[in-house]
């Protein structure tokens, strides 16, 4: 029987990346990271050893990581995904973090995260601010029926999900603010057909000819949903930080700004809007 050191280190050349590897592995046998260390010379039973040789022909194949274990880290969170859902980005933390800064600090904010997926954004939120109320939507009740299992696992209750496509099943409802990671690459981009996005949900991830499509929608949509002086903030493409600025001041938001990631590359952008007293 081959030993797991054995299959680590074949597998790590099949896909050139000993963590896939390494990741793949203990999903098959069941067991940690940590646990391959400690026992890389075991034996493992063909059974198992004939499982893990067909996940890694799989991701040879493209499938993402995420797919193949059922499973992905989110800031304090470890979430179920599907070929239902987008995988949570690292990047999308960034969102998060300008949400929670932006939170009102007494009483209970209500929070929408529109177009959540595994529900990753939403539920990071809520886990922080035990005291906001969130609402959490998508057009996909599969996504949903996800997102609902996630909050479940990670024991966080006051998310409300809802389906709906963007702002239609909202209505009279109001928020301190609103949040989205929403499609944003060019319906013609290249990238859609590479990687691991071959494998992710077409309707989360392209949206018209530049992108925008449904950023706009957001944008104007929710002016009718936020309390005076409440947030919009959504995720958006490296190059889109500019075309999200305009729209936003074009729709009559206040203190527009774009945030970078890590990468220093644009990453959020939003805006506040305005109080109608005079």
């Amino acid at each position: 029987m081959p030993e797991v050191r054995q299959l680590l280190a074949g597998a790590a050349t099949r896909l050139r990346d000993r963590a896939e590897a390494a990741i793949l592995l203990a999903h098959a046998l069941g067991k940690s990271r940590s646990w391959l260390l400690a026992h890389s010379d075991d034996a493992v039973d063909p059974t198992d050893a004939a499982a893990f040789a067909a996940l890694v022909e799989r991701r040879a194949a493209g499938e993402p990581v995420a797919y193949l274990t059922g499973h992905r880290g989110f800031w304090t969170l470890e979430l179920e995904v599907t070929p239902a859902t987008l995988i949570p980005r690292a990047e999308t933390e960034l969102l998060v973090e300008r949400a929670l800064a932006m939170l009102p600090r007494q009483g209970a904010p209500r929070v929408a995260d529109l177009g959540t997926g595994s529900g990753a954004i939403a539920l990071a939120i809520a886990r922080e601010c035990p005291h906001a109320r969130l609402l959490a939507t998508d057009a996909s009740a599969a996504a949903l029926a996800v997102a609902r299992r996630n909050a479940a696992a990670n024991r966080v209750p006051n998310v409300v999900f809802i389906e709906s496509d963007w702002f239609a099943a909202l209505e009279g409802e109001c928020f301190d603010l609103v949040v989205s990671n929403p499609p944003y690459i060019a319906a013609d981009d290249p990238h859609l057909a590479q990687g691991d996005l071959r494998f992710e949900p077409a309707s989360a991830l392209a949206s018209g000819p530049d992108g925008l499509d449904d950023i706009r929608r957001i944008i104007v949509g929710a002016r009718a949903h936020l309390v005076e002086g409440g947030w919009l903030l959504f995720e958006h493409g490296w190059d889109q930080g500019g075309a999200a600025r305009e729209l936003l001041e074009a729709a009559g938001y206040e203190e527009v700004f774009t945030a970078q990631d890590l990468e220093q590359r644009d990453r959020i952008s939003g805006g506040r809007r305005p109080s109608n007293r005079p």
